[in-house]
């Protein structure tokens, strides 16, 4: 580890109040979220004014920073929204904007002139000097297109401003459209990718069909029943924090802001150790490789690749006969506050039953193993076992769990 580098910033996604506040205790440096317009994750829950405003009061309570997106590619009807969102925006005081439309950009200039605004990776950022142009009209930070390699992110940290700052994509599901900039799903669906209504296309089972052959489905890689063409695995540098740092990336985003809070925390814990311990020492990363890779596994994800940044990816780095994600364990819930009387209590999110053993997931990167000996309902009925999703009860477990824990069980 060179001393000169910069420790980078751990940006973490989510997708409501709750994902948020998990974000923060399991290590986040950083929180993206969208509100209720003009980010490109219309599907995820996203914040109303309030929840974003008691977001925000949380994370800099802990000391860190709530970012929000407005990331959109503006046609001329969302521009009085949109003017009126920055004005709304200022009275709640995010850290910053994340914005990729020209338009957009001079908006919150002219709503919000001291706002710190960085470039979303849709914009297209794939060269110093469109990284200068942004500096230049006063944006702080700019996100890498994922088609970059770690070589020309290091070429573009040489040819900027030191204080300008690179943000990456590290970690997370991969688009594949060039930037992210899909129309797959406007063509076949009417919902636009690029104003936030991607319905995952790309995710779905393809054949092909030569045009004088109707009807006659040619093979795939030997698939006669189609093939997910393009299904790209998921993005996962844990291994390569060295190169990273050494790049000079200042801030290592995390795909995901329709995640769950398990995913969250599990990807947020992983790679605030990793970040951590590389920078007490190069050598105690090293070692701790095996704890990282194993951690990782064990959020959802569908295999892993390192993108572009050591080079064009090959046909390796596509899923040609699923679609579906590795999933190690299941998420059971968060623990809230704990009664005078022990019993922990969780809004459940999977079933299971008392005697069950689980695992008590902590930020401080252990996992212990627990009993469920009693589930207790609202009205205090003793119960068996939870069956219905987001039923609030409290438990007591052989080992107590503590405020913001997640409790998860290992899948069979």
């Amino acid at each position: 580890m060179k001393e000169s580098n910069r420790k980078p910033e751990l940006l973490i996604p989510a997708s409501n109040l709750e994902v948020l506040k998990t974000a923060v205790v399991f290590g986040a440096d950083a929180v993206y979220i969208g509100g209720e317009a003009f980010g490109l994750r219309a599907k995820a829950k996203n914040f109303s004014k309030e929840d974003m405003a008691e977001g925000i009061r949380f994370a800099h309570s802990h000391g860190k920073k709530v970012y929000v997106t407005a990331n959109i590619l503006a046609h001329n009807r969302d521009l009085d929204g949109a003017r009126a969102y920055f004005r709304e925006l200022k009275e709640i005081g995010p850290d910053a904007l994340i914005i990729s439309d020209p338009g957009m950009f001079t908006l919150a200039r002219q709503e919000w002139p001291e706002v710190e605004i960085h470039i979303s990776t849709q914009a297209n950022n794939t060269n110093y000097m469109t990284y200068r142009f942004w500096w230049e009209q006063g944006a702080k930070r700019v996100v890498s297109a994922r088609e970059l390699s770690l070589a020309e992110i290091r070429e573009i940290r040489e040819n900027i401003p030191e204080e300008m700052e690179i943000e990456s994509f590290v970690h997370g599901a991969m688009c594949i459209s060039y930037s992210g900039r899909c129309l797959l799903s406007n063509y076949f669906t009417g919902r636009d990718a690029n104003q936030g209504e991607c319905t995952h296309p790309c995710r779905w089972k393809y054949a092909v069909m030569e045009e004088s052959r109707p009807g006659e489905y040619l093979p795939v890689y030997e698939n006669e029943r189609g093939t997910f063409i393009f299904n790209s695995k998921d993005l996962c540098m844990i291994d390569y924090i060295p190169e990273l740092v050494e790049a000079g990336i200042d801030s290592f985003k995390i795909e995901g802001r329709m995640k769950t809070a398990l995913y969250v925390a599990a990807v947020a814990r992983t790679y605030r150790k990793a970040i951590d311990d590389y920078f007490l020492s190069e050598e105690g990363y090293r070692q701790n490789r095996q704890w990282y890779q194993a951690e990782i596994s064990k959020c959802t994800y569908r295999q892993f690749t390192t993108g572009f940044y050591f080079g064009k990816p090959s046909e390796e780095a596509q899923i040609y006969d699923n679609n579906t994600y590795v999933n190690e364990y299941i998420y059971l819930g968060i623990v809230g506050e704990l009664r005078e009387d022990g019993l922990a209590r969780i809004e459940q999110r999977n079933k299971f039953c008392a005697g069950d053993s689980i695992e008590i997931m902590k930020p401080d990167g252990r996992n212990i193993t627990a009993e469920v000996l009693r589930i207790v309902d609202e009205e205090g009925t003793e119960v068996e076992s939870a069956p219905h999703p987001k039923q609030v009860l409290y438990l007591e477990l052989t080992e107590q769990p503590e405020k913001y824990d997640i409790l998860r069980v290992k899948a069979l």
